[in-house]
């Protein structure tokens, strides 16, 4: 075997790993301390809809000023967060400060055992039952 025929071959596997490959996507949503709750709401939402898509959601916080003083209402604001999604998300990376911001990663939850939905026929025998 030659030497191009080689390197075209290990070219040619390292192409076909690259598409069986998972490529997990990070979406971020930026807040302040001061967002409000209805505003935080479009932005959870948001986040939900990417979870259930299977990407990973960033959520950072950024510090204006002397916003920076109180890091611990930022803390108390992603523990909420992190309640609100938890029934699809799981933290993977717990909260931290990187200088005037702090981050907080979520993933999608791994569910084990996904429940398929019934089948019509299953359906209409139910119906006439009833």
């Amino acid at each position: 075997m030659d030497f191009g025929k080689f390197l075209y071959e290990r070219e040619k596997k390292e192409r076909e790993a690259r598409k069986s490959q998972a490529k997990v996507e990070v979406k971020e949503i930026r807040l302040r301390p001061k967002t409000n709750a209805y505003h935080q709401g479009f932005k959870l939402r948001d986040a939900r809809r990417w979870l259930g898509l299977g990407m990973k959601v960033k959520v950072r916080f950024h510090f204006r000023g002397r916003e920076i003083t109180y890091p611990e209402l930022v803390l108390e604001d992603m523990q909420q967060i992190a309640d609100e999604l938890s029934d699809i998300a799981v933290v993977e990376q717990t909260p931290s400060l990187e200088g005037r911001s702090m981050l907080m990663v979520l993933a999608p939850a791994k569910t084990k055992g996904k429940k398929n939905p019934p089948k019509k026929a299953e359906t209409e025998e139910i119906k006439k039952d009833s």
